[in-house]
Order: structure tokens, then C-alpha cells, then sequence
């Protein structure tokens, strides 16, 4: 008897409990008559502003325009330079482009996060930035403390990555998003909190960075049809996901709580010589992506694949080695980085994933 597949992740397991419930909050915005930043979108904002414990949230059409505005709102400008880690799919690099601004590529420490000691490092040695992009990677919170301090004490902005991390908490009960000057989330569909296609927002303690995200979303108007502020667009999230979001941020946790479960029952059950796992995580990590590494990937990977067992890499090329850079950065070495991204491997691990499926994985990690 051929055995069913497991999915790196699955939408329709996901949506298929609250389809009901999703098509009823559809159906409040079709009757409404208000679809681009309108009630549903006031409200979606409060909640998620109050659920981050910061006072100001601004939804946009996408996690990538949440960071590009971010970045724009604390002051980067053309001719700016952003500190990043290297190891996110260019997402920040992008933004920090989009910007007109150049990103200046630092090491991760061994959690994936970007390192403080090389940070401070690179401020020191590498010529001024006007901010630092922290990124709290595969939904564990980076050394935001440590980070923060060091832009403190250079007078840099700090804005949050938080596009894999809705509803990471630090010990003293602070979320992600509510350290840095600003913070952008993405709710792309297969994140921890998604909508039904692309939305996403910045999220701040300070009003002045919100107003400015607020302006730049639209155009850079200070009033209708007035542009102000330069660097403005079309970035507005729309009330149906907006309305989708919000029916969905109480759900948040239970599916956050229960990826840590998961998580848990591979750090403890993977045993194999070959196979670094992961610490099991705390209310720090909502497990966005478990990741594992290994030395032979593509080996691992392959043998997964014929136990119907699907993977993927996250991700493959460091930033720095990206080919749009044209070379700029040749000459950089991030050794840990660059070690990280031949070893990486993404094991299923979503909130519907059974309990049977999760020892399957385990299993034919331990068999390889």
C-alpha cells in the first residue's frame, strides 16, 4: 500500500477547519462596500498593534514593501548603508535597495541570527550605516538586546525582520516588533499568521516612524492628492485580508504552540550521528521552518524524498553570492554563513501535521 506523502507545509489543511468561518468574514467585506484600507483594516491594525504590545500598526500590500517603508521611515535614504545579515533570500537586501541604499553583509552567529560580536565588529571597522536589520530567522528571536545596544550606542536605527516570527517572546514578555524602532511582518500564506494572498505591515512604538509609514503607503500624501513626503506608493492592504487576518490572530498561538510540540518531538527523537538538530525552542521560536543540517544534504534530502517525505532549502545561496550584486562582494567571507547555507535542510513542520507523520520524518531521519 503506497503511503501518502507529507507536505513541507499544506494551506489546505490549514484553511479547511475555518473555511466557514473564512467565507462568512469574506462576505462581511463584500457587504460592506469598503475594500482598500477601510474599517476591517482599522481593526486588524489595533489587534495586531495591541498583540505585538507596541502602539502603532500600518498595513501595507506585502512583508517585502513592510521592510523597504520600515527602512524608509527611520531615515534611510539614497546613499545610506543598511547592516544585514546574508543569509534571507535577498528579502532585506531588496529593500535596502529599493531604498537606494547599500546593505552591508555581516556573519550569523550558530542560531542562524545575525552575530552581535561581528555586528559591533562591522560598525567599527566597515564605515558608518544609518541602520541595522535584524532578522529573526525560521521564527527564533535573533539577540535583539545585544543588537540593539550596539545601535544605541552609535545613534542607528533598528528595525525588526519579523516576517518569520508573529508572536516570539522574550522571557520579560515582550513580542517581536517591539524592540527596534519599527518592524516589518509579512502574512504571504504560508506564514505563521497568513492571509489569502499578499499583505503585510510595520508595527512601531514610535508615532512619528508610523505617521511616516502611513504617508509613504500611500503615495507620500500629507493630505489627499498632496505628495510630501518622497519615496511614497501604492502599498495599501485591503480590507479582505485584512478581515481574514484578524479572524485569524486568536488562532495564533495554539498553531505557534503547537510547531514548538512538533519541533520538540524532532530535536528529542532525531538521533542520527549525521543530523544537527535544533535546541528545543521556547516561547522565543515559533518554529516558522525547522531546520536541520547535515554535511550531506543532497543525500539526506534524496532518501527523504523516497520515503515520500518532502524537504526544502532555506537557503541555498548567501546574499552576498547573490548574481543581481554584480560581484560587489566578492571579496567578503562569512564563513558561517556560507557553512550554514550547504548545510541547511527544512523538515515538514506545520501546525496540521500529524502526530503519526511527525514520527514517519523522525523515522526515516534516523534510517539514513
Amino acid at each position: 500500500m503506497q503511503v501518502e506523502a507529507i507536505p513541507v507545509n499544506s494551506l489546505g489543511r490549514r484553511v479547511a477547519p475555518m473555511r466557514e468561518r473564512l467565507l462568512a468574514a469574506l462576505e462581511s467585506v463584500l457587504d460592506g462596500g469598503h475594500y482598500v484600507l477601510g474599517p476591517a483594516v482599522e481593526a486588524f491594525e489595533a489587534a495586531f498593534a495591541a498583540y505585538c504590545g507596541v502602539a502603532h500598526c500600518v498595513g501595507v500590500a506585502s512583508g517585502s514593501d513592510a521592510l523597504e517603508l520600515a527602512l524608509k521611515a527611520v531615515g534611510v535614504a539614497p546613499g545610506d548603508r543598511v547592516a544585514m545579515a546574508a543569509n534571507a533570500a535577498m528579502y532585506g537586501a531588496h529593500a535596502a535597495l529599493a531604498c537606494g541604499a547599500e546593505p552591508v553583509f555581516v556573519d550569523v552567529a550558530a542560531d542562524s541570527t545575525l552575530d552581535p560580536a561581528a555586528l559591533e565588529r562591522a560598525l567599527d571597522d566597515r564605515g558608518p550605516v544609518r541602520a541595522v536589520l535584524a532578522t529573526h530567522l525560521y521564527g527564533r528571536l535573533a539577540q535583539v538586546d545585544a543588537l540593539a545596544a550596539a545601535c544605541r550606542g552609535r545613534g542607528i536605527a533598528l528595525v525588526e525582520d519579523c516576517a518569520q516570527a508573529h508572536g516570539a517572546r522574550a522571557p520579560d514578555g515582550r513580542r517581536a516588533g517591539a524592540f527596534g524602532d519599527a518592524a516589518a511582518f509579512s502574512f504571504y500564506p504560508t506564514k505563521n499568521l497568513g492571509a489569502l494572498g499578499d499583505a503585510g505591515a510595520v508595527v512601531s512604538g514610535d508615532a512619528a516612524v508610523a505617521e511616516r509609514v502611513r504617508a509613504l503607503r500611500q503615495y507620500g500624501w500629507e493630505r489627499k492628492y498632496v505628495s510630501a513626503l518622497p519615496g511614497g506608493r501604492n502599498s495599501r492592504l485591503d480590507e479582505l485580508q485584512a478581515r481574514i487576518l484578524h479572524e485569524q490572530l486568536p488562532l495564533l498561538d495554539g498553531w505557534n504552540e503547537r510547531r514548538r510540540a512538533i519541533a520538540g518531538r524532532y530535536s528529542r527523537g532525531i538521533r542520527h550521528p549525521d543530523i544537527a538538530v535544533p535546541a528545543p525552542a521556547g516561547e522565543g521560536h515559533v518554529v516558522h521552518l525547522y531546520v536541520v543540517h547535515c554535511g550531506r544534504r543532497d543525500a539526506l534530502r534524496a532518501h527523504l524524498a523516497e520515503a515520500g517525505i518532502a524537504t526544502d532549502v532555506h537557503y541555498p545561496l548567501p546574499d552576498h553570492r547573490q548574481p543581481c550584486l554584480g560581484g560587489r562582494h566578492a571579496a567578503l567571507s562569512l564563513p558561517v554563513t556560507e557553512r550554514q547555507a550547504r548545510t541547511a535542510l527544512s523538515l515538514p513542520c506545520f501546525p496540521e501535521l500529524s502526530d503519526a507523520e511527525v514520527e514517519r520524518v523522525i523515522d526515516a531521519c534516523n534510517r539514513f
